[in-house]
């Protein structure tokens, strides 16, 4: 089998990461051996082989986070899956390979007929953008939400979710490419980001209060979304694809009691109930598996590629989302 493997981090993702050869283990008491059919490369992905993200494991490791697998072969006294089913895998074992074995209780059936390459990435944006619509004002169908980076994985998940509950949405991006692309998801309002966004906000959606901000740039941009909230709103912010801090300025956030947030999924999942986990990604399988909600797809590498893979996750020019899926 093939994995994909570092023993160090640093600046450049895809100069510390390799595919390696490895024998394909045999399932052991409780175990699964599976194959896996598609994994993600996420920014926390690419942060991670940086040594920028928030949680790192201990090194060497395998990269990946989520993904999803075929079960080809149950050890003694497994559990709760059959050969031949599809699987979600657990979050954080390290997905960019060929075959693994994992503990079959920690395994979540899918539905056969969904589409595994988008099963694949269940676990980390969907629930990230929902949880943000959800989690911190109480909104109502009509209302307005503003977002940045709204051609990323979470971004394009949040427009189509805000749609289905009813709730309008302006999206901000940071060039003119990616407008055409966050426009044919269905948002209401694209824009690209500059000091005057709160002005050609206002202009677009008029009488309309927009309650909550959602920011994943920080720096300047950070402010600029602030801008754009009625008086009494609330930002949250989720991540720094500037590379730059949040700034805020005395005036969003003394003047105009603006409230500033955080959002991390992994903090959730520590807070949250089962019931809670369980209720949430019940309602994203169904809304995936039946093709409500979907992300695009720039491109699709085996492990043996994971240094192009990994590169291409990295670049800024790129529509769509980067998945690793063994041949």
């Amino acid at each position: 089998m093939l994995q994909a493997k570092y023993d160090h981090r640093g600046p450049v993702p895809q100069d510390v990461i390799e595919a390696v050869e490895a024998d394909t283990p045999e399932p052991g008491p409780g175990q699964a051996l599976v194959k896996v059919l598609a994994a993600p490369i996420n920014p926390s992905d690419v942060l991670t082989l940086t040594g920028e993200y928030g949680i790192l494991p201990p090194l060497p490791a395998v990269g990946g986070n989520e993904g999803v697998a075929e079960v080809v072969a149950l050890g003694p006294d497994a559990q709760g899956v059959d050969v031949g089913q599809t699987v979600l895998l657990p979050v954080g074992i390290g997905t960019w390979v060929s075959h693994a074995v994992v503990d079959a209780r920690k395994l979540v059936a899918l539905p056969k007929e969904a589409d595994p390459r988008q099963m694949a990435m269940m676990t980390i944006n969907p629930p990230t953008a929902l949880l943000m619509l959800s989690e911190f004002v109480d909104l109502q169908e009509g209302d307005w939400v503003i977002q940045n980076a709204a051609n990323s994985g979470v971004g394009g998940y949040l427009i189509q979710l805000a749609k289905i509950r009813g709730l309008k949405t302006v999206n901000v991006v940071r060039r003119e490419s990616a407008v055409e692309g966050v426009t044919a998801q269905g948002a209401d309002v694209v824009l690209v980001d500059g000091p005057d966004l709160h002005k050609r906000v206002k202009e677009a959606v008029g009488d309309g209060a927009i309650k909550l901000a959602i920011d994943a740039v920080g720096g300047a941009s950070t402010d600029h979304i602030a801008d754009c909230l009625q008086e009494g709103g609330t930002l949250v912010n989720y991540g720094m694809m500037s590379g730059e801090p949040c700034q805020l300025t005395p005036r969003n956030l003394v003047f105009r009691n603006i409230t500033a947030r955080g959002f991390w999924l992994a903090k959730w999942f520590e807070q949250a109930s089962r019931e809670d986990q369980m209720k949430v990604f019940g309602q994203l399988t169904k809304l995936i598996a039946t093709g409500k909600l979907q992300a695009k797809i720039a491109g699709e590498y085996d492990v043996s590629q994971i240094k192009e893979a990994v590169a291409a996750a990295a670049a800024g020019e790129r529509n769509g989302k980067i998945l690793v899926v063994p041949a």
